[in-house]
């Protein structure tokens, strides 16, 4: 103890050489060498706007449903679903690791049919998922350690901004095909066709379902056809995300028609979900990934499989959401509700694209805007350069991405006339 209190001993302390690490550990940082990231470009949309003071100012970045007055909108089916939980009074226990099974199990009906054969013989398996997000990245990690062909996944160009860094941070390679045509703002056919003939045997594609975000570009059914054809002939893996089931045409049987095709022509796909859009549970994070498989004994591996990658990234999946997503589907009457819901939804987006093409020609626009209406689910590619786009901002506080891209949502019956008359203003 008389050691500690020496004037001596203090001293050299006080002079021990910084090469013993005692004052450079104090003024150095563990996290010295990482660099700002680039801000997201919805997140800088949405911060720009919030900043405007203008009454006028539309958002039109965010891809989130918003009702005819603009506001967040909970629908109704939702509501009861919750009520009826929350007079069980039931308890907060883990789910298991594959998530809640009467959710599960709906989630593959609802995508797949009640029918299906891939169902009567259960040779799929469905686990619960984090959204649509969580769906696409367990999926990815799955393909990453499993998948026994090339690490090559082609995506649509353009698609979805979230794909890439999905894939990416999984492990695979990332490459695209022809998709969208900016010349007629529509489905590039004949290139697509020509670029997935080239795809190297056994590579993996992604598919939007329906409502392909971000262009609302989607095949018709005969070219659907033309398309599985090809990829049988190639022997690709095929990955569907279907994150508008119901929320793009307002039938949810004709906005799974790609998937139940596909497996019909004996394609065993993976599957992503999510019912942020067409249930309104953004918040809750519900989803679903399926993989169809050969036959039972080889959706049983898989099913083992998906549990061990889940596992040590978040044990199991968030249960509030789920329950009111399966008590949807499982309640005839609050079914029956949620179609009629979901159907409105999507008919006030495909009345908004007809008004702000009613509204250009009513402001006297010679441009030919039949894509605003041709396109379907929650976004258009509007064909706006982004020189026009900057105009559309500064002049009429109207935020969008710099691609032109519009969130249809953010459209009502108050705010279209201002909308056609920007656009009309930046494009004549």
């Amino acid at each position: 103890m008389a050691l500690l209190k020496s004037n001596k001993v203090i001293f050299c302390l006080g002079n021990i050489s910084p090469s013993l690490g005692v004052f450079s550990t104090r003024n150095s940082s563990w996290w010295g060498g990482v660099q700002m990231g680039p801000p997201d470009p919805i997140l800088g949309v949405t911060e720009a706007y919030k900043r405007d003071t203008s009454s006028k100012k539309m958002n039109l970045g965010v891809g989130a449903y918003r009702d005819d007055q603009g506001k967040p909108f909970v629908l109704s089916c939702v509501r009861k679903a919750e009520a009826l939980i929350a007079a069980k009074q039931l308890d907060k226990e883990y789910l298991p690791i594959g998530g809640l099974g009467e959710f599960t199990k709906a989630c593959a009906q609802l995508a797949l049919g009640d029918n299906n054969e891939v169902l009567k013989s259960g040779r799929s398996i469905t686990v619960q998922t984090i959204s649509g997000t969580g769906s696409l990245r367990i999926g990815s990690n799955f393909l990453a350690r499993f998948h026994g062909g090339p690490r090559d996944v082609y995506l649509p160009k353009p698609s979805w901004g979230n794909h890439t860094p999905i894939f990416r941070d999984a492990g695979m390679q990332l490459k695209a095909y022809r998709y969208y045509d900016p010349a007629t703002c529509g489905f590039d056919f004949k290139g697509a066709l020509a670029d997935i003939s080239n795809i190297p045997e056994k590579s993996v594609i992604v598919l939007h379902a329906c409502a392909h975000n971000p262009t609302g570009v989607d095949p018709k059914p005969e070219q659907w056809k033309e398309i599985s054809d090809l990829v049988k002939k190639r022997d690709l893996l095929v990955f569907f995300d279907m994150a508008y089931q119901g929320f793009a045409s307002g039938d949810i049987d004709k906005d799974a028609w790609a998937v139940r095709y596909f497996i019909e022509q004996g394609h065993n796909i993976v599957l992503s979900q999510s019912f942020a859009k067409n249930m309104g549970l953004y918040g809750e994070r519900v989803g679903g990934f399926t993989v169809v498989c050969k036959d039972a004994e080889e959706a049983k591996r898989v099913e083992s499989q998906l549990k061990i990658l889940i596992r040590p990234i978040y044990s199991n999946p968030p249960m509030n959401g789920a329950r009111i997503a399966a008590t949807i589907l499982n309640t005839p009457d609050l079914r029956s509700l949620w179609l009629e819901e979901v159907h409105g939804m999507a008919n006030r987006i495909i009345k908004m694209r007809e008004q702000l093409v009613a509204g250009l020609k009513k402001e006297g626009s010679s441009h030919n805007w039949q894509h605003v209406i041709d396109q379907i689910g929650m976004f258009c590619f509007t064909g706006l350069k982004p020189e026009q786009v900057e105009r559309l901002t500064k002049e009429f506080s109207v935020y969008m991405t710099k691609d032109g891209r519009i969130s249809m949502a953010g459209v009502t019956s108050g705010n279209v006339g201002h909308l056609a008359h920007g656009i009309h203003t930046v494009t004549k």
